[in-house]
């Protein structure tokens, strides 16, 4: 299921709203949720081009199994069901951007803007940035980054560009095993090179890859590159440096590397909010809130004692974080709990029936 979300344009007019949530991974989503059941509509904004955060930049493929009540799935099926069941409320996507600005303004509200130049007003601020945006850990060879894009990649997002291809790819963990797998027999040679001969993957890919070396499908160096030399303006080769402390050529048209992503805070770390090892603290965890009244943080962003980092915890901070930010929205309201399974209103609000019961 590939469901589509409603993005919005960076536009000269501000946007006026109850909630901006910073970060569209699963926990940013189910937040929208929780928010809609309270008659709160959300704009969410990501730094990535597509939702879904860290489960589908990381392992869209990866089965993920302590979901409750979903044995198992992937992160891109998690992704597509969560973007199924916030529908009702209809969210805006600002994608491709990351929050610049953030204001207190006199009236109580924020003042948010953008590095496309969106700009909101905004009664609350919903953080669930993961552990910040990525940043692809680049290879330490001078020179080399002017291939990028071209023969230098750090991420797959057209896996047949590399068909018939000599590949090299570096990197000891699942990314870099699994993408070695999935081009053999595709490729016209594919070459795993790691500084040493222990992996970070996952043992039945590490014998695979063996099992594949050993039938001449595929080769796997233990060394690392430490230069390059063109041909025609076009990276030709890498040197290899290996245990023994000899530098070989390798010729190639293509260098992958997985080196792992390095999260960072961005411009999150200069909103004046308690930063404690680059996590947000959350001044109690009966509302999720931060240290700045109406600005609340969710899921693998935040720290608290006894935290875990498992996305079904955010699901339940996102949850209180929301009651937490009602009275900020509807000072005069009073907010009950209601249930989805017994409430006529929450039915209303999803778009479905009230069931009879005899």
């Amino acid at each position: 299921m590939n469901t589509t979300v409603k993005s919005a344009d960076a536009g000269t007019t501000t946007i006026e709203t109850d909630a901006v949530i910073v970060g569209a991974g699963p926990v940013g989503l189910f937040q929208v949720f929780e928010l809609g059941l309270l008659e709160i509509k959300a704009h969410v904004i990501d730094s990535l081009a597509t939702v879904g955060g860290q489960c589908v930049e990381l392992y869209p493929d990866k089965p993920i199994y302590d979901i409750p009540a979903v044995p198992v799935c992937t992160g891109q099926e998690l992704t597509d069901n969560l973007l199924k069941q916030i529908e009702p409320f209809d969210p805006t996507f600002h994608l491709g951007q990351e929050v610049t600005v953030v204001q207190k303004r006199e009236d109580g509200r924020f003042d948010l803007e953008t590095s496309a130049g969106t700009k909101f007003i905004t009664k609350t601020i919903f953080i669930a940035a993961g552990v910040g945006s990525f940043q692809p850990r680049t290879l330490k060879v001078d020179g080399i980054e002017q291939f990028e894009g071209s023969q230098l990649f750090y991420r797959v997002k057209n896996p047949d560009q590399f068909a018939g291809k000599n590949i090299v790819i570096c990197g000891g963990g699942d990314s870099a095993l699994d993408w070695a797998l999935n081009f053999v027999g595709k490729a016209e040679s594919v070459v795993l090179l790691h500084r040493r001969d222990e992996f970070r993957a996952a043992p039945a890919s590490v014998a695979k890859m063996k099992e594949l070396c050993e039938q001449y499908e595929m080769q796997f160096l233990v060394g690392q590159a430490t230069g390059f030399e063109t041909k025609d303006d076009k990276l030709s080769e890498i040197k290899v440096t290996g245990a023994d402390g000899v530098t070989r050529r390798m010729p190639l048209d293509m260098l992958l590397v997985f080196f792992g992503l390095s999260p960072k805070l961005g411009p999150i770390a200069e909103w004046g909010l308690d930063i404690e090892r680059k996590q947000l603290k959350v001044v109690d965890t009966e509302k999720f809130e931060t240290n700045v009244p109406g600005i609340f943080a969710v899921g693998d962003i935040n720290t608290y004692p006894g935290k875990k980092k498992l996305i079904l915890s955010g699901f339940h901070e996102a949850a209180l974080a929301a009651f937490g930010a009602a009275p900020y929205i509807f000072p005069e309201k009073k907010i009950h709990m209601q249930y989805t399974t017994t409430s006529p209103k929450l039915h209303k609000i999803l778009g479905v029936e009230t069931p009879v019961f005899d």
